[in-house]
């Protein structure tokens, strides 16, 4: 399921960030603010289990998270998600993907790949700022699910419908977060109007 967090500070926040002249570390702080404030609103349906503590003032029924979250940054640009997330989540673990994608057949195929023991009882949270043609989304989630996750949802920051599609058809139980859902891709596979290429304006590389 697709669902876009149409929220004014997100909005907002994303401007800055698509702004041609915005710097990297503007960049970079913009992103971890949109970071905590998406990561807020994906986890309004984590599940809780009962639990009783003891107050200063006296005993108390309350609740507390049944499940470890774990982050998985698709690197490079993934790992521009994880500070925002863990701000607000510190107790979240984090695992590595690495994918390339084979000149001759296109195909992505992993080059790195590190997890926690916890993934198939955790809530797994894939993260990479933009869902483009959505190749690399369907390829990290095969992989994380082959690990045993069975409870997966992808974080992105701007999508395309083209990358919604192919997620949406090759894991049709995978919920997709977006903060914005943008036009189209233009002839290069560059998100229409997007914001460039995240990883260069992440680590002020071109």
């Amino acid at each position: 399921m697709l669902k876009v967090l149409n929220h004014p500070l997100i909005t907002h926040k994303l401007a800055q960030m698509r702004k041609v002249e915005t710097g990297t570390k503007d960049f970079r702080q913009n992103l971890d603010e949109i970071a905590g404030l998406m990561a807020y609103e994906i986890c309004r349906d984590l599940p809780t289990k009962p639990v009783t503590i003891q107050t200063p003032i006296c005993e108390c029924q309350t609740e507390e998270l049944s499940k470890e979250i774990v982050l998985i940054p698709i690197l490079r640009a993934g790992l521009g998600l994880v500070n925002g997330i863990t701000d607000l989540i510190p107790t979240a673990k984090v695992g590595f993907i690495g994918l390339y994608r084979d000149e001759e057949t296109l195909q992505p195929h992993e080059y790195f790949a590190k997890f926690p023991n916890t993934m198939p009882d955790a809530v797994n949270m894939v993260l990479d700022p933009m869902l483009a043609t959505g190749g690399s989304a369907v390829a990290a989630i095969d992989m994380i699910k082959k690990r045993g996750a069975k409870t997966i949802k992808l974080v992105c920051l701007v999508g395309a419908p083209e990358g919604v599609k192919a997620v949406e058809e090759a894991h049709p139980d995978v919920d997709i977060y977006l903060a914005a859902l943008d036009d189209h891709l233009n002839e290069k596979g560059y998100i229409v109007p997007g914001l460039g290429d995240a990883g260069d304006r992440i680590f002020g590389t071109r």
